[in-house]
């Protein structure tokens, strides 16, 4: 089928997320392979954000290809209250790398899925309705998972979003609600601030507290080295829940298999989906503790889904777990961690819009701004159309240049594959620098 053909079948018969559908101009890819992808005219473009950060070991890795041929093969699908060997391996490994509480985990299809159903386990658990979340966060896009976000995409729904969810500030620091002069007093004064609300919204009503792994979208906001401490230490005082959600920033995107690792925090629950197999099928999941999943050995656990703990999407995720550990690509993201950290540092003398760098492992945002002392935006949270002229000119000049990665307000972010190399973050970091230049141009 012709090039033609087939973007015009795509934009006359399908519907894009997140946009209007008029005007669009997606980018038509053939193939991909490594840490690249190959449009229909040839072009190269070097994959920075790991698609919707979820590609994390790479495309076209095809140890991941024979074992979904191998399970379809012998079953595609049966009932979800059916087994196989892949449902059942797999579970057996997340056990062994996740937090050692936690060992049983509710197959989903996706990160929303799992959160959804992480909000009703919780609900359920403790027979309390209330959930609190972060005001800067993303869950997901269904009705329950976007309400728990905070991330303004919510808000033409957001009439009939889901009740009793609960918002508090991040403990960004470098935009710090309270004004504080420390990374750490910060991340205090967040938590103290949580226990207010919670005081004030009804210890007794409250099931479950969800943050990230690391936060992502909303701008890879860092928590301080206390944050995740002072949150487990709040939810044992109350008996509530705490659920963290390494949709994205799990299975090694920060330099360890789940970001909570970086913390010395075990949560109650860990929703994931994206890294567990790399994007290749659709799998989520939601892990729970000991305590929840005993809970339910003689009280009902009223969830399901159509597609829970689908074979083929199981065989994918052990395959491509077995691929991240046996490449060790977890320990190879924390050490290209560094490597791209010093090079944002060099791009920071070249670049006055640069103004904050927060990463870790390999999720990471570039925050630009007209002016380092006063730190406003070089696009403003939530911009217009009128007020996008810079974000849009980045993000045309990203893609012209031969690479793809997310460009939102005033935030480049870097999340490329696990695999990535040295080489490779110096092409990217070589890109982004073209379009910070932009950013440079409405410094004051």
């Amino acid at each position: 089928m012709s090039k033609e053909q087939i973007l015009a079948n795509n934009l006359n018969h399908t519907l894009f997320s997140w946009s209007k559908q008029a005007g669009l101009n997606p980018i038509s890819i053939e193939r991909a392979k490594g840490v690249y992808l190959y449009d229909r005219d040839g072009k190269r473009y070097l994959d920075f954000s790991s698609q919707l950060m979820n590609v994390n070991i790479g495309h076209g890795d095809q140890r991941i290809t024979e074992a979904v041929q191998k399970q379809m093969e012998q079953v595609s699908y049966v009932f979800p209250g059916m087994i196989t060997d892949a449902r059942g391996e797999l579970g057996k490994l997340l056990s062994e790398i996740a937090p050692p509480t936690l060992n049983k985990t509710f197959f989903t299809l996706g990160g929303a899925e799992a959160v959804e159903n992480a909000i009703k386990l919780a609900r359920m658990y403790t027979g309390r309705h209330k959930i609190i979340a972060q005001y800067q966060s993303y869950h997901g896009g269904t009705y329950g998972a976007i309400s728990a976000g905070g991330d303004p995409r919510k808000f033409p729904v957001d009439s009939q979003g889901v009740p009793n969810i609960v918002h508090v500030q991040n403990p960004y620091f470098y935009r710090c609600p309270w004004g504080t002069t420390s990374f750490e007093e910060c991340g205090e004064m967040a938590a103290r601030n949580l226990e207010q609300v919670i005081q004030f919204e009804n210890p007794d009503a409250i099931a479950a507290i969800i943050m990230e792994g690391e936060s992502g979208s909303s701008g890879c906001i860092k928590y301080p080295p206390n944050y995740w401490k002072l949150v487990r230490k709040i939810c044992d005082k109350y008996g509530i829940l705490l659920i963290d959600d390494e949709v994205m920033s799990g299975f090694g995107r920060t330099g360890k298999m789940f970001a909570v690792e970086h913390h010395g925090v075990e949560p109650d629950m860990i929703c994931m989906a994206k890294g567990l197999t790399s994007g290749y099928i659709p799998l989520g999941g939601v892990m729970v503790s000991d305590t929840i999943a005993h809970h339910f050995e003689t009280n009902p656990m009223v969830v399901g889904l159509t597609y829970s703990a689908h074979a083929v999407s199981c065989a994918a995720a052990v395959a491509n777990l077995r691929a991240m550990i046996d490449d060790k690509m977890v320990d190879n993201a924390a050490k290209m961690c560094h490597y791209i950290e010093s090079g944002v540092e060099k791009l920071k003398e070249k670049h006055p819009s640069i103004g904050d760098y927060r990463n870790t492992g390999l999720l990471g945002c570039i925050e630009l701004v007209k002016n380092r002392d006063t730190k406003e935006p070089v696009t403003p949270w939530n911009a217009k159309p009128a007020d996008m002229e810079a974000t849009n000119r980045m993000a045309a000049k990203i893609r012209e240049a031969g690479m793809f990665t997310f460009v939102r307000w005033n935030w480049i972010f870097t999340a490329p594959p696990l695999i990535i190399n040295e080489s490779q973050i110096d092409e990217g970091l070589d890109i982004i620098s073209q379009a910070v230049s932009i950013a440079d141009e409405y410094c004051n």
